[in-house]
């Protein structure tokens, strides 16, 4: 990714603007990371999610992750046919489907983790161990995640 040492002065000082940056350089080494394993974003989101909460119904996943429901057929349609999850009827409510992960579908999900984990690690390596933990909770602080 080329760096933009060049941004304007009224702008290259805001933490919008370089939490923006930040998070673009985050997610392309995410996004090269997760490609080798056949993998995107979208993908490894929903499979972490469907393995925290699964079987969850399909409707109650899109919700979970804040995806659109046709986004998100698409990306359980990918996942399906590559074998890392299955849709069956919710046995709560048989008009619902339900998702979960396939053993295929658990072992993708390790090797993604591992990959996003090292991904990150390489996106923080400025950083010394206690300043990541620091930032990590300013970041959690000022996005409201906890």
């Amino acid at each position: 990714m080329k760096e933009n040492l060049s941004a304007p002065s009224r702008i290259r000082d805001l933490p919008s603007w370089l939490l923006g940056r930040a998070a673009a350089r985050g997610r392309g080494l995410v996004s090269a990371a997760l490609a080798q394993h056949d993998m995107k974003m979208w993908h490894h989101v929903v499979l972490a999610a469907v393995a925290d909460l699964g079987p969850i119904a399909q409707a109650d996943l899109g919700r979970t992750v804040s995806l659109d429901p046709k986004d998100l057929v698409g990306v359980l349609n990918d996942l399906q046919s590559a074998g890392l999850v299955v849709r069956a009827p919710d046995p709560a409510d048989r008009r619902k489907n339900a998702v979960s992960l396939t053993a295929g579908g658990e072992q993708r999900l390790e090797e993604c983790t591992a990959a996003g984990n090292q991904a990150n690690d390489e996106l923080l390596a400025p950083l010394s161990a206690a300043e990541r933990a620091q930032f990590l909770e300013m970041l959690r602080r000022i996005s409201g995640v906890r």
